[in-house]
């Protein structure tokens, strides 16, 4: 029988459980039926879920220290995965060090910033697609905006003056890196403001993208009462029970056809909107945009304010009067209805529930749990939100 070092293929967590029962020996673990069989594989699953998670938020900026923090392991471990994930994307460096040359960029110091953006050389951002007609709608979507005096990357175009590169079934998009960061201060009320201008000024922007850009016309009524119903039914109601859920389904029902729609960004939050030194200096990723109620996106940010693993997590009174800053912000350009204030907790549950649903798809009962908190978090302050816009 071979003996194999616990070390090198039990995690870090499971390891130290086991050793409060037995170390130092040999321990001999039989072979387990179908169900327990399942059961690892679906341990399995959720440690690569959390390992992904790990790396993009590595990506995003934080530290190995607070990332132990939030995910309860040791700096050695953060670092450990991190290293991991890292040779995943070891073939697409590779691949983009080969295609620099088409951008006459010949010094190549990479960084990748997110999970299909690299930066180059401290100054411009090469972003890779799976999909031409995506690609092309977000230059087109670009252009536009600039042509709006809205600050979004500039394109760099390829020494032969074309605006990408299909290169091994994938598209690649190089733009000007924008000056800024994500805000490190979230809580700050005055940033709050800020972000609810700078989601009016892009509303106002996009009714032009509109008009000469075809668009997914998406409805959040439709998506409710179709897949993601589907998906909470398949999971037999486990995390979301069904009467909250056709509860709110039923309210948002009575109300969109009063909401006003228009094109949206959609993935609204303060990794896709910089600053720079305390002012917007830049709107990125439109992937997701798409015809849809415009509050979606004001109810979108605020609600991922919550989902935010910080060890400085915002209280209910903090929420609260963040959601007042942003609502101001956005008035001072778009003033809302009273049927769109009114709906904003129906809609923010309506997202969570999508959230929920969604990563119930993607087989990651951790993310699908934290959005129900944060669905019974809002379904238990409603009348605090409504009173305070």
């Amino acid at each position: 029988m071979k003996y194999v070092n616990a070390n090198d293929v039990l995690p870090e967590e499971l390891l130290s459980m086991i050793q409060k029962h037995y170390q130092g020996g040999y321990l001999y673990i039989p072979k387990g039926n179908y169900c327990e069989v399942k059961q690892k594989t679906d341990y399995k699953i959720e440690l690569e879920k959390r390992n992904q998670h790990i790396y993009l938020k590595h990506l995003e900026g934080r530290t190995n220290g607070q990332l132990g923090n939030i995910y309860h392991l040791s700096e050695a471990s953060i670092r450990r995965i991190i290293s991991k994930e890292k040779v995943k994307y070891q073939k697409m460096k590779e691949i983009i060090e080969q295609i620099l040359s088409l951008w006459g960029i010949e010094n190549k110091q990479l960084l990748q910033i997110y999970p299909s953006a690299w930066e180059i050389n401290q100054s411009y951002v090469l972003k890779v697609y799976d999909d031409r007609k995506q690609l092309e709608r977000n230059i087109k979507i670009s252009e536009i905006l600039l042509g709006c005096n809205i600050p979004v990357a500039k394109i760099i175009l390829t020494k032969t003056e074309e605006k990408y590169v299909a290169y091994q079934n994938n598209y690649f998009l190089m733009s000007k890196k924008l000056r800024g960061s994500n805000i490190s201060d979230i809580k700050d009320k005055t940033i709050a403001w800020k972000m609810g201008c700078a989601i009016a000024q892009l509303h106002t922007a996009f009714i032009k993208c509109e008009r000469e850009v075809e668009f997914w016309d998406n409805s959040l009524l439709k998506e409710m009462k179709g897949w993601i119903r589907e998906n909470l039914a398949n999971n037999e109601w486990k995390i979301l029970n069904e009467e909250d859920y056709s509860k709110t389904v039923e309210l948002l029902e009575s109300v969109y056809d009063y909401l006003p729609k228009q094109l949206i960004h959609r993935d609204v939050h303060f990794g896709n909107f910089l600053f720079f030194e305390g002012n917007l200096s830049g709107y990125i990723d439109f992937d997701l945009s798409q015809r849809n109620i415009r509050i979606f996106d004001i109810c979108y940010f605020l609600t991922g304010l919550l989902a935010e693993e910080t060890d400085n997590a915002f209280t209910k009174i903090e929420w609260i009067e963040y959601i007042k800053s942003v609502i101001a912000g956005y008035e001072s350009i778009i003033n809302l209805s009273e049927k769109e204030k009114n709906a904003i907790p129906c809609v923010m549950k309506c997202i969570e529930i999508l959230c929920v649903a969604y990563f119930i798809s993607m087989k990651d009962t951790k993310h699908a749990n934290d959005a129900y908190n944060v669905f019974h978090l809002i379904q238990n302050c409603e009348s605090d939100i409504k009173n305070t816009i």
